[in-house]
């Protein structure tokens, strides 16, 4: 099965600027993939170039087995798309909004639209205009599910939302692909909000991807670490007599009085502990999970601090 979403050395330029900088992906289909990065990473220009809103200014990306330039009506009739600042008519009601988008997608299903109105209490004869903006964002999320997308593009949907509004949606939309076997793309800078649903992530920072991996095996390698010494004399830098000395998978070290601590991403079970219990006398190690946003922080930091 070919994948949903290729990019390969995808390029955007505004100018002088390089917004996305050869990006390589692969989404797998049915799969929930995420696109994370800070504000200004590229993410929003990498979706509009998969979308065929936005040339690229090289590589090239395939989307459902269509490069993204040839994007037409037939193939965007089969992808959902809901992003950050997407208008909608704020002159009609819901349910004109609804009626306007039904001919336009073959595959509409009525009473899947009925279902995700009742599911997002939200009402078909509202007017958009009287809508918060957390409704506005069902009503458009609606509109694209309702036509059971084969891809759904998420970005930066729920950005700005009451947590409560926020968390019931990504719960809704994501369980809702889950069941269907869509694949859903995600863009987002709130690692919160997709960190339990998502099976593939992909960093992106000024640009440049840092790395994809399956959420399962980045959570599983990435290891906070703390090692309690037997002296407040703690050496951090390696010794340049001793090549082992420190860990090239270690990174973030620091220390206050007698505590070392440290990020290991490549977590051995058994064998880090030793490892660190014996570079620093260590008379305890603690060893803690990571949740994707520390993860995210500590591979961005390590990444300025090599850069300077």
């Amino acid at each position: 099965m070919e994948p949903a979403v290729t990019t390969a050395d995808l390029t955007c330029r505004y100018g002088r600027t390089e917004a996305v900088r050869g990006l390589t992906l692969t989404v797998e289909p049915g799969s929930i993939f995420a696109l994370l990065g800070p504000n200004g990473a590229g993410k929003t220009s990498t979706v509009r170039m998969l979308m065929n809103i936005l040339r690229p200014s090289g590589g090239r990306a395939t989307v459902l087995g269509v490069d993204s330039r040839r994007l037409g009506v037939h193939e965007l009739a089969t992808i959902g798309y809901v992003s950050e600042n997407q208008k909608l008519p704020l002159w009609m009601t819901v349910d004109e909004l609804l009626a306007f988008c039904r001919p336009l997608y073959p595959s509409w299903d009525e009473s899947l639209c009925r279902k995700l109105l009742a599911d997002f209490d939200l009402q078909a004869n509202a007017k958009i205009a009287s809508l918060s903006r957390g409704m506005r964002v069902k009503a458009a999320l609606v509109s694209s599910l309702a036509y059971r997308p084969r891809l759904l593009v998420l970005d930066e949907p729920f950005s700005g939302l009451d947590p409560v509004v926020r968390d019931d949606l990504v719960h809704g939309v994501l369980e809702l692909a889950g069941q269907e076997q869509w694949t859903v793309f995600i863009s987002s800078h709130d690692l919160d909000e997709v960190e339990r649903l998502v099976d593939t992530v992909a960093f992106i920072d000024a640009g440049r991807l840092v790395l994809t991996e399956p959420f399962p095996d980045l959570h599983a390698r990435f290891r906070r670490v703390e090692v309690t010494t037997g002296s407040t004399e703690v050496r951090l830098k390696p010794d340049p007599t001793n090549a082992e000395w420190i860990s090239e998978t270690w990174i973030g070290l620091e220390h206050a009085g007698r505590v070392v601590r440290f990020i290991e991403t490549r977590y051995v079970e058994g064998e880090t502990e030793r490892h660190a219990a014996e570079r620093f006398a260590g008379t305890r190690v603690d060893v803690h999970p990571m949740t994707l946003r520390e993860i995210f922080v500590a591979i961005a930091r390590e990444r300025r601090e090599g850069q300077r």
